[in-house]
């Protein structure tokens, strides 16, 4: 699972591009908060008996943890756009460990779900300062390396909480964002070099003339659509696995993520064929291969054909990140694509948030 850029400001042109060090030191800050999102997935199960819910209830610790995402993302945006990246890692690293901490004392799981939806909004904080000090590198390998990190900790995060629940018990794979503090201090010194960017002193509009526009509209629809059944099937998929094969969590962990991982790398494949494809053709096929991995995942009999469903899903989703930003903004005012771009992000995190509690709701499990 890869985030798509924040809408933000980016800082001067003339600053200094990130070494390849420094891309990697923002890959690992951005990584675990992807991680945080698929990790406890397949310990939902004891964390439902844990706190005494149905494992149904305890999708909410999903579902809370794209809320988060969804509401972190812009508030933290602003306070980046007033204060600079360094300002918006230290709000989203406080955020963050205030958030793990109470979802790791949390008796009930109203507390646990809040402290998941306070550790997310921080860990988008993480994300977009992440984007931020990234993009002064105009060659575009710092940002590329900051999107990687996100999908490899998306699609890894499944094995991940697999084994550290099955270690270390089921709370600890509500901490995995915390991972992101191993890169606090030298992500810091890097947000040191980056002036926080000028904002206009007028008041901001609301973005009617963005969500008017029919291109917008379609692009970020279809973004919703996949990313809602891409998230859904992370948390339904694997579980299909396991009731076809009685593999343990680790092992259902282990072909889940790389199955999403494999979609995810040769997305680059539909990347590359889409101008040859056109416009038109492209979205069709992105719906279509929604589709058809929804239906994969929900009714082979084969836990195969099921994985292969999950990649096929991560491939059209992360393929759609890349391929629908330029329709969303293609047809606005240059001035308006920050905001354009920004909403649709939050579109593909409204189908983080929604598509857990989506595919508890049709399976009922």
């Amino acid at each position: 699972m890869a985030s798509p850029p924040t809408a933000t400001a980016l800082p001067s042109a003339s600053a200094p591009a990130p070494a390849r060090y420094g891309g990697l030191v923002l890959a690992l800050l951005a990584a675990p908060a992807a991680m945080g999102v698929s990790g406890p997935t397949l310990a939902l199960p004891e964390a439902a008996r844990g706190l005494a819910v149905s494992p149904g209830t305890a999708a909410w610790l999903l579902t809370a943890y794209g809320i988060g995402m969804a509401v972190g993302t812009p508030l933290l945006s602003a306070a980046g756009g007033r204060r600079g990246p360094a300002g918006t890692v230290r709000a989203g690293a406080a955020l963050l460990v205030l958030g793990a901490v109470l979802a790791l004392v949390a008796p009930n799981l109203p507390l646990a779900v809040a402290g998941r939806a306070l550790e997310a909004a921080g860990a988008a904080g993480l994300n977009v300062a992440a984007f931020q000090i990234a993009g002064r590198d105009r060659s575009g390998r710092a940002p590329g390396l900051v999107a990687i990190g996100s999908a490899v900790g998306g699609t890894s995060g499944l094995f991940v909480g697999a084994a550290v629940a099955g270690t270390l018990g089921w709370r600890a794979t509500l901490a995995l964002p915390l991972l992101s503090l191993l890169a606090l201090i030298p992500a810091l010194r890097l947000a040191g070099r980056t002036t926080a960017p000028r904002t206009g002193a007028g008041r901001p509009s609301l973005p009617l003339d963005v969500l008017r526009d029919p291109g917008f509209r379609a692009a970020a629809g279809l973004m919703l659509a996949l990313a809602t059944v891409n998230f859904a099937l992370l948390y339904a998929a694997p579980r299909r696995v396991a009731a076809l094969t009685g593999w343990s969590s680790v092992e259902t962990g282990a072909a889940a993520s790389v199955a999403t991982l494999v979609g995810a790398v040769l997305s680059w494949q539909l990347v590359r064929a889409a101008p040859a494809l056109g416009a038109r053709r492209t979205r069709l096929l992105l719906a279509a291969g929604s589709v058809t991995a929804a239906a994969l995942a929900s009714f082979a009999p084969w836990a195969a054909v099921v994985l292969v469903g999950s990649a096929t899903s991560s491939l059209v989703t992360a393929g759609g990140q890349g391929l629908l930003t330029g329709p969303a903004t293609g047809r606005l005012p240059e001035a308006r694509h920050g905001t354009a771009i920004g909403l649709f992000n939050l579109a593909f995190l409204i189908g983080v948030a929604t598509g857990p509690a989506l595919a508890e709701a049709l399976t009922g499990s």
